[in-house]
């Protein structure tokens, strides 16, 4: 039975199962020198099960600003986790600039070959204004041929080579994680830039990008500037996508915008579709005011479901006015959903974990729950049914992490994995393990 397929998502009280939940945190960020800091992108495994995520803060190289790691998290015999720091960025700082990236917001990919690829917010050769420098890079993090060396970061692309005074025409400042195809081109979003909306970058409605792998090299296009139908600053193709794309079976992307979808300026986001043709793509917007339940700005990614069905978050409005879940199916066109009511969680920021194996939606909320402002995990099971698995600071001082971003991962055993952005031992955030029960 699939979630959601048959009983729409309703507003629900939810019951506190915490003591059937085993939770456990596997790593405290700031543990060790030169560690990470306030982890908000997903996770990724390997095929050994070794962990690697990226903080946005932290790193050897913190003195010259924002800049982060990427971490691997490794398990051990005894039941405990190490961690190695695989690179820290803005390990290249020249005239005031991170020029191999920094602050990296989202997960990571891997490839086949074991080279890791992601984003990051800032940092990179041009000048985009904001405070940490740079208009945001790709980068790639390839293994060592010898092991226990270092691992070597190239930056792909630098976004805006023209600097901020060029409106950044092929977009700026990404914060999405990647996706790769079988070929091994990447694709992914900008929250700013592109030639839609105002030419100014700071009001610019973003993109859809691709990098293709070329034998000399990689290429960047621009799929989509989003806000391309607007006038003005009003986008009713939507602004500023947070999240990043993922395909269907048959190669059309999907995708959430926080902002526009309406003909006016109080758009609150979109589900979105672009469809491949001869002529480049186009986009059809799946939900936006005028079809979507009371709610807005979808800040997290879209999970497909094996029927079509595209399953995501909201994380304003909504029955309680703190966020909610939305399931769209595209056979119909309707949109039903589940609303957050605060004490089973509030204003969530990221994507659902949609389990089909245990017919059931996993996330996080970043406030809400029983201690109010500091989060929670959830599942949601049909016949709509919302348990909360997880009040994060039910532990002293927050000492088990506080305001998850991120979505979750999910093992063969089904655990569930993710990151709390604060708290932990040295309040800056946690790795963290949940088997729901």
């Amino acid at each position: 039975m699939k979630v959601g397929l048959a009983v729409p998502f309703v507003l629900l009280a939810c019951a506190a199962v915490c003591g059937q939940t085993q939770y456990k945190v596997l790593w405290n960020f700031g543990s060790v020198p030169n560690d990470g800091g306030e982890p908000v992108g997903s996770l990724i495994f390997d095929k050994n099960g070794n962990l690697y995520g990226t903080t946005q803060l932290g790193g050897a190289n913190c003195c010259f600003g924002p800049s982060g790691t990427v971490f691997e998290l490794s398990p051990q015999g005894n039941g405990t986790w190490s961690e190695t720091i695989l690179y820290s960025f803005c390990s290249q700082f020249v005239n005031g600039y991170c020029l191999d990236g920094a602050s990296p917001r989202a997960g990571l990919i891997l490839d086949s070959a074991g080279n890791l690829y992601g984003t990051t917010y800032g940092g990179g050769a041009y000048d985009c204004g904001n405070a940490i420098g740079g208009c945001g890079t790709v980068f790639q993090l390839s293994p060592p041929s010898v092991p226990g060396a270092a691992w070597s970061e190239t930056v792909l692309y630098d976004f805006c080579p023209g600097g901020v005074m060029s409106g950044c025409k092929d977009g700026a400042i990404p914060t999405s994680q990647l996706m790769i195809d079988t070929s091994g081109n990447l694709y992914g979003t900008t929250t700013t830039g592109g030639t839609g909306g105002f030419s100014n970058i700071c009001c610019a409605g973003g993109t859809v990008f691709e990098l293709a792998h070329r034998l000399s090299g990689w290429t960047q296009s621009v799929l989509y500037n989003f806000c391309a139908s607007g006038q003005n600053g009003i986008c009713p193709d939507g602004s500023g996508p947070q999240a990043g794309v993922i395909f269907d079976s048959s190669g059309n992307l999907y995708g959430t915008t926080e902002r526009g979808g309406s003909k006016d300026n109080s758009g609150p986001g979109t589900l979105y579709k672009l469809s491949p043709g001869t002529n480049g793509w186009t986009e059809t917007v799946l939900v936006g005011p005028g079809t979507a339940p009371k709610g807005g700005g979808p800040l997290g990614g879209v999970a497909l479901g094996k029927s079509g069905d595209l399953y995501s978050t909201f994380s304003t409005g909504g029955a309680g006015n703190v966020g909610g879940a939305f399931r769209y199916n595209p056979k119909n066109g309707l949109t039903t959903r589940f609303s957050f009511n605060g004490p089973d969680g509030e204003y969530p920021s990221a994507g659902l974990l949609l389990d089909v194996k245990d017919a059931a939606l996993y996330g996080t909320t970043k406030q809400g729950g029983s201690k109010r402002f500091y989060g929670t995990i959830f599942q949601i099971v049909a016949p709509a049914q919302e348990t909360v698995l997880y009040n994060f600071c039910s532990q002293p001082s927050c000492t088990d992490g506080e305001g998850p971003l991120a979505a979750l991962i999910e093992d063969r055993s089904g655990n569930l994995y993710g990151v709390a952005s604060g708290g932990g031992m040295n309040g800056q955030g946690v790795v963290f393990e949940v088997t729901p029960r």
